[in-house]
């Protein structure tokens, strides 16, 4: 697929770029490999003031680029611009907190002498991400490995070329190395080609389940490293209704936010008997407030998808639904005939002949199922093939705790949305994929945990 900016607001191809060559691919992995030698023994102290000047950068051009995403893939500039900083955090934890987590570690060896635990670099990492978050999802990957010292080549989605470009320049411009980071605009079918490469030393991923699974069957024939952040339907579980608005509000702005398109947004609402049907009506009112409206007005709160083909699928997921049994409570349908956007949409009485049951809906697409009771719910909620967040509500500790501890999920959120902190975990199990970013754990992923001993005298 060619890089291009096609507007999903109005269909129209804005720019197309070229991708790279193999020759330019062999000239970019050199590079990066030669910048390695230099990086990496760039002194700590130093590494970390050039992501301080990086998260700085983002800080400063925070409306710029959420105005680039706004065309690329339809973001509300306001969450664009929520984004934008966002990512300052990141590098800025990297830069500020990153060193005293790299520190050397003494083992105190039970046999006597010495012997520490030095955190070191691997060298060339190629990062694979996708269009829903395209700087969030480079700064989880970026920030703390080329705090570490590796370097990096990053291929980005065919429909982001310009917020890509973007953030080369922003690392050009805080300091960094010349091939520390290179962009690429990379056919997917040039991937295998450059993880076999053994200058390269790992890769990430983040994206869909078929593409993670080729990602890793080439990382596998290699011998590399591969960290992959998959695909999620998260549950969203309501115990009681002791605070049901702020339940439904959280609902709402959960499944509602980038307009459905995230990984971790709450996807499967599986609600207690008793509070059901109060749920559903709130549910369904709170979401009808959600007006979809052009992503470069600062008001919108609702975008368009990232592309007609992505409301064709929610569409045809809907349909298959309904047409077996399940009950639109509102929306399934396009809005106009111009651009991506897609109603917000509530289904119940979903069940596992339909596609909506096994299936991520990857847009403002809402399941509401009703369960007995706890126990109904739990299994509900870990009858999937991903894992990767969970978020539940209600007034009992006792009761969310003993949810909480049952859910199969890489995260677990409790009377809150699921969500993104700069110094917590993120990743997820089963189909959902495997590693951690964020936090000090983005840090022990591509690293060389080199043990060094020295003998007793």
């Amino acid at each position: 697929m060619p890089y291009a900016v096609t507007n999903p607001a109005t269909g129209i191809t804005e720019r197309e770029y070229p991708s790279a060559t193999p020759t330019e691919i062999v000239d970019a992995i050199a590079r990066a490999s030669a910048a390695h030698e230099k990086w990496s023994t760039t002194p700590l102290a130093e590494r970390a003031a050039v992501l301080q000047r990086v998260a700085e950068i983002y800080r400063e051009r925070k409306d710029e680029l959420a105005s680039i995403i706004a065309r690329e893939m339809g973001k509300p500039v306001r969450q664009g611009r929520g984004e934008a900083g966002f990512v300052g955090d990141i590098y800025e934890f990297y830069a500020q907190r990153g060193p005293a987590f790299l520190a050397d570690h003494d083992m105190e060896p039970m046999s006597g002498g010495d012997a520490i635990i030095r955190s070191e670099s691997l060298g060339v990492l190629l990062g694979i991400m996708p269009w829903n978050y395209p700087y969030y999802q480079v700064a989880r990957f970026a920030g703390p490995n080329l705090l570490l010292g590796n370097t990096i080549i990053l291929k980005h989605a065919s429909n982001c070329p310009e917020s890509a470009l973007a953030q080369e320049q922003i690392f050009r411009d805080a300091g960094l190395p010349d091939g520390a980071y290179i962009n690429l605009f990379v056919e997917s079918r040039h991937v295998d080609s450059i993880i076999a490469d053994p200058r390269v030393r790992g890769v990430s991923l983040t994206g869909s389940e078929t593409a993670g699974a080729a990602v890793a069957a080439s990382a596998g024939r290699a011998l590399k490293k591969v960290v992959l952040e998959l695909g999620g339907s998260d549950p969203f579980i309501v115990l009681d209704d002791v605070n049901l608005d702020d339940t439904v509000a959280a609902a709402a702005s959960g499944r509602m936010s980038n307009a459905g398109q995230a990984c971790t947004a709450a996807k499967r609402f599986i609600v207690v008997d008793s509070v059901y049907d109060r749920f559903v009506e709130r549910f369904a009112s709170a979401l009808q407030t959600y007006v979809a409206g052009d992503p470069l007005d600062p008001e919108t709160k609702l975008g368009p998808l990232s592309s007609l083909g992505a409301v064709h699928e929610l569409i045809e997921q809907i349909d298959d639904a309904v047409s077996k049994g399940a009950t639109l409570v509102t929306g399934g349908h396009r809005i106009g005939d111009v651009g991506s956007y897609l109603a917000p949409t509530l289904l119940t009485d979903v069940t596992p002949e339909m596609r909506a049951f096994h299936e991520e809906l990857f847009g403002p697409v809402a399941v509401v199922y009703r369960v007995a009771d706890v126990d109904d719910a739990i299994a509900l909620a870990n009858g999937s093939e991903f894992g990767l967040s969970s978020a539940v509500f209600g007034s009992n500790p006792a009761e969310t705790g003993y949810v909480a501890d049952r859910l199969e999920a890489g995260m677990v959120y409790i009377n809150e949305n699921s969500d993104s902190h700069v110094d917590l975990p993120f990743g997820g199990i089963k189909k959902s994929g495997f590693g951690r970013e964020l936090g000090h754990f983005g840090l022990d992923e591509f690293v060389n945990k080199k043990l060094i001993r020295t003998a007793p005298r």
